[in-house]
């Protein structure tokens, strides 16, 4: 559903700019490294693990090699496996919930909230059984979810919250950033995230020294020390050089972040007036615009209007993962979850990174009215 064509005059998502940009300071990071040899784990990645830990407010985060993995050891590091519910949303990109079956917990779908497109608090309590040991919100395109109110929800029931903070490093919630306001926070650094490395990365913050303490063991065989494994564990470490490209990057994701909001904000009023529903940042809340997803009721006709002027768009996600055919045994049906069904019916992402310019940013928005039209 992305188009990719060379032909595309403004890319839904571009690096070019940034790997430009950033240059000098990622071949002294790369030197760095290679003179070290040391090319797993080691300085680079703790050097990381303590910026990110500083930069999320947490007390510990820990350096994996996907976004994936993150999800994954984090709920072994929190205890649940077979015969254990996790509530989620269906409306997410499917590592969230087959991260909850590769532990053999069963995935309890909870529907969106329609104006943050995030886990709506209100209907989580129904969903809780005597199994149900954690809720695991997404924080979906760069926007926190509810933290205080499924906070309050895990309380009263003596639940674990995990953050699924993939697309939204960096965003805050009454003040506080992602990946700080849960149990464990995890992230994905995927080259495309607003904090990506130059390959696959992940990450998983936390103030708890026992879950830190085990995570570290889970991504590295299980060991907490040469040859001494205490775990069943995985092969799952950060390598050092995505761990020098990341420090470099942190130091400059503020910034980016400033110019996704404006950006966003631009958005927000050039098209304020027309048909497609553009996304909201909710009292208390600060987005950080991973995506910027309008809705459109004809979007089909819409993408390929814009694809004949030569913007490209995206599609996140064109299935809620309960009508996806790998996720069919769980058993929901079409109608399950109405409002994650529209979205994923409707959503269609937008040209927005950082250094986009106001007249790539004008000539989207020309092209969009006219399709609109």
């Amino acid at each position: 559903m992305t188009n990719t064509s060379p032909s595309a005059a403004i890319p839904v998502f571009s690096l070019k700019g940034q790997v430009t940009a950033i240059q000098p300071e990622i071949e002294a990071a790369f030197r760095r490294v290679i003179e070290s040899g040391t090319f797993v784990l080691g300085p680079e990645v703790e050097a990381f693990e303590r910026e990110f830990a500083q930069f999320c407010g947490a007390k510990h985060a820990v350096g994996v090699n996907s976004g994936t993995s993150a999800l994954h050891l984090a709920l072994l590091a929190a205890g649940i496996g077979p015969g254990d519910e996790v509530i989620t949303v269906p409306f997410t990109f499917i590592a969230t919930v087959a991260a909850i079956e590769y532990v053999g917990a069963r995935p309890v779908f909870v529907d969106i909230d329609t104006e943050s497109f995030t886990i709506d608090a209100a209907q989580i309590e129904e969903r809780i059984t005597p199994k149900t040991k954690a809720i695991l919100p997404v924080h979906l395109y760069g926007q926190p979810a509810d933290m205080d109110a499924i906070n309050a929800i895990a309380r009263r029931h003596g639940l674990i919250v995990i953050e699924d903070a993939s697309q939204a490093h960096g965003a805050r919630y009454r003040g506080k950033r992602v990946g700080g306001l849960g149990d464990l926070g995890c992230f994905s650094l995927y080259p495309t995230k607003n904090l990506g490395a130059y390959g696959e990365a992940g990450a998983v913050s936390t103030d708890n020294d026992e879950y830190a303490k085990r995570l570290r063991m889970l991504r590295d065989w299980g060991q907490e020390a040469k040859y001494r494994h205490v775990l069943r564990g995985f092969n799952n470490r950060m390598e050092a050089l995505q761990g020098a490209v990341l420090s470099v990057k942190l130091r400059h994701l503020p910034d980016w972040t400033d110019a996704r909001r404006r950006l966003a904000r631009r958005y927000d009023k050039l098209l304020a007036s027309v048909a497609p529903i553009l996304p909201k940042q909710l009292e208390g809340r600060e987005h950080v615009y991973h995506i910027y997803g309008i809705r459109v009721r004809d979007r089909q006709r819409v993408q390929q209007r814009l694809t004949e002027q030569g913007i490209g768009t995206a599609v996140h996600y064109p299935e809620p993962v309960h009508l996806i055919a790998a996720y069919r045994d769980l058993g929901y049906s079409e109608g399950a979850f109405p409002r994650s069904e529209a979205l994923a019916r409707e959503t269609l992402s937008i040209p927005l990174y950082p250094e986009l310019t106001d007249e790539q940013q004008d000539r989207v928005v020309k092209a969009l009215l006219a399709a609109l039209s």
